[in-house]
């Protein structure tokens, strides 16, 4: 059995600059499932995070929305807070990185690192947006590349052809936020020196923190040799200033993982815990950071580098796990898996996918993924047809009988099988092989419905003078389900919640397995449904949807974003002519049932007529736009959408929701004239 233990867990930071979606929570439901694991064997776990609140990109998308960056990263927590919540994902703390705590916290690390010696400065020449006032990231900044002259490239790598280089080898660069010519400007900035670290991190990296892949990739890194990381970023700039630098900001990888130990904190201000009993340098708490395997430089070098130089201890083990796929292949805005969390949340229950991601993940750095045929029909086999399915076949006949257990375990030898496999499946969930324990779990799960098969309880029933054996076998067939969800309660928290509402008692791990009887169950009633295919279907098709929803802004963006939106590459007069846009009337608009962002036009386009599916919802009525002429796409390729088939494209500007503007022609213009 696992001793008292005291854990700090955290996840990854979300940037509080986007929705939450299905790549992001793979990550927060390993998190999740092995901190309710803990908790469930009796440590003494607490599990924080913080939205990510700082940096150039939200101070930018706070300005094109109109709002404060203080307004924007609110909004943006609340949203992640309600998904986090509905996917069942029980943080002890979530807080923000721009927060006192934070400020206080990153302020006191930075000036341990300068008074030791580990900050440097000097001069450096970057790139400057002259209208915007701004020094541009790489990211920034947009050009032809100057290997295979292939146009609107970023300005440190070519998508087209991979190459790499510096913002200034770019032809006719431009800034990527106003168009402007970026001109080349001197700053001073200041460095946190990695460098005098590498041998302290080498034994770091060796000392079984990091997985052992993770720990080869770094090597890698340390013996290419380490650079000196910038930390520092001018004004404009939203996050916290740098003490005694006056327009000089903490650049937000510098103080996000300090976010760690603010949102713990936080936390512990309230809860009466000190957060330097788990961070100081003989602390005997454990430290597991969980993130993707895209963020391991920052917490495998940077992170452990600076706790070392600030006299502060290092994680116990960084957890790192791959990437999402769905079908085998990267997840797509087009083909309708790039799946938002609350997407995911209108159609199907959260706990298939906890189900399936547990089914699935292993202790090391493994891509994970989601078969969508494959999660329906896991889902439906393991968790209805076995789990569920054991308390739906004996429960009606304990009912039946009074609700009362029997006291006799039927097949001793089978108990016991299932008695000792509780510590096996702890270890794997210790280990974090989730889908090792699932295996083991589903395999006495098969062994339970076996047994219940073969003894026959609803021919027992019928029998005269087999009421006893009846009780026995469905009372064995009861625990086995109670140890079932005793093992799945960290996966499955309302499925177990509700099985023990049924039961009448909380499921505990903390001791060893033990056989009820005697004691009286509550009336069965179904406790999950099936996934079904429509509803996976319908799913994908609303992720096509907010695709097309996009698709009026980006298509001609509006007098309020055109400063925010950089004029496409060049085309030449031959690909322009391919577009044939025609005059068309709107001679009927209706809504569409089951969508939340798409109207159905009947379009006019003189020689016939057009069926057109529009994401204008959210600013038009379809009573306003009966009659009205607009301007259509009408030989883009006709596309098969789950309400029927779009055979064209209206035009419109915007920046999107109430901001939706359908281009209107001037009296005299006719139905079907083509646009010239």
């Amino acid at each position: 059995m696992t001793q008292e233990r005291k854990i700090l867990v955290t996840s990854a930071l979300p940037y509080a600059n986007g929705s939450i979606h299905l790549g992001h929570l793979v990550e927060y439901i390993q998190t999740d499932i092995w901190v309710r694991f803990q908790k469930l064997r009796g440590a003494n776990c607490i599990y924080v995070c913080a939205d990510d609140a700082h940096g150039t990109a939200i101070m930018l998308k706070a300005e094109q929305l109109g709002l404060t960056p203080e307004q924007q990263i609110a909004n943006v927590k609340a949203e992640h807070e309600k998904d986090f919540a509905a996917f069942g994902i029980a943080f002890d703390n979530y807080h923000s990185t721009h927060s006192e705590e934070n400020r206080e916290l990153s302020t006191m690390i930075y000036k341990r690192l300068r008074d030791n010696g580990h900050i440097a400065s000097r001069f450096i020449t970057q790139a400057y947006d002259p209208e915007k006032n701004l020094f541009l990231a790489d990211r920034y900044i947009k050009g032809t590349c100057p290997k295979c002259k292939t146009p609107d490239q970023y300005g440190d790598n070519c998508e087209a052809c991979g190459a790499t280089y510096s913002p200034t080898d770019l032809i006719d660069p431009r800034s990527a936020i106003s168009g402007a010519t970026p001109v080349a400007k001197d700053s001073e900035h200041f460095f946190f020196t990695l460098p005098a670290f590498s041998d302290f991190l080498k034994t770091w990296t060796r000392a079984g923190h990091l997985q052992d892949e993770v720990a080869n990739k770094m090597a890698e890194w340390l013996d290419a040799g380490l650079q000196e990381w910038d930390i520092s970023r001018d004004a404009p700039y939203f996050g916290f200033e740098i003490p005694d630098q006056p327009g000089k900001y903490f650049y937000v990888w510098l103080d996000a993982p300090i976010g760690y130990i603010a949102s713990l904190k936080n936390y512990g201000d309230r809860h009466g815990i000190n957060w330097e009993d788990y961070w100081k340098p003989d602390s005997d708490a454990e430290v597991y950071h969980f993130i993707g395997k895209d963020i391991v430089n920052f917490h495998a070098l940077f992170w452990p580098a600076m706790l070392h130089s600030a006299k502060l201890r290092t994680p116990t083990k960084l957890c790192v796990h791959g990437f999402l796929t769905v079908n085998g292949k990267k997840m797509s805005k087009s083909r309708g898996t790039f799946i938002n969390a609350r997407t995911y949340l209108d159609h199907l229950n959260p706990e298939y996918l906890r189900y399936y991601f547990a089914a699935k993940l292993t202790s090391n750095v493994d891509d994970l993924d989601l078969n969508l045929d494959d999660f329906i029909q896991r889902v439906n086999s393991d968790l209805v047809g076995k789990v569920v399915n054991i308390a739906s076949r004996t429960a009606k006949f304990i009912n039946n009988a009074g609700g009362v257990l029997s006291t006799t375990v039927a097949d001793s030898a089978l108990w016991q099988r299932f008695v000792d496999s509780s510590e096996t499946i702890a270890a794997h969930y210790e280990a974090r092989d989730f889908g090792k324990a699932i295996r083991e779990i589903m395999a006495l799960a098969d062994a339970a419905n076996e047994y219940i098969a073969t003894q026959e309880p609803w021919k027992l029933a019928k029998q005269p003078g087999q009421e006893q054996q009846t009780q026995d076998v469905c009372t064995l067939g009861i625990n086995m389900f109670r140890a079932l969800l005793t093992w799945l309660k960290p996966v499955l928290p309302q499925l177990t919640a509700d099985a023990e509402a049924f039961l009448g008692e909380t499921l505990q791990w903390s001791q060893p397995l033990t056989f009820r009887g005697g004691e009286s169950i509550n009336a069965f009633t179904p406790l999950l449904s099936r996934v079904e295919k429509d509803k996976v279907d319908a799913m994908i098709e609303a992720g096509k949807e907010a695709l097309a929803a996009l698709a009026p802004a980006a298509a001609a963006p509006s007098e309020a974003t055109s400063q925010e939106e950089p004029i496409a590459a060049e085309i030449d007069f031959n690909d322009f002519a391919k577009v044939d846009l025609r005059i068309a009337k709107i001679v009927n608009a209706e809504h569409v049932e089951g969508s939340d962002k798409l109207l159905r036009l009947t379009l006019d386009i003189g020689s016939e007529t057009r069926n057109v599916f529009s994401g204008i919802k959210s600013a038009y009525q379809p009573e306003q736009l009966v009659g009205k002429l607009t301007v259509m796409v009408a030989n883009l390729k006709p596309r098969k959408m789950k309400f029927g088939v779009s055979e064209g494209m209206v035009l419109a500007a915007g920046p999107g929701d109430k901001e939706i503007y359908l281009l209107e022609p001037h009296d005299g213009a006719k139905p079907g004239q083509r646009v010239l």
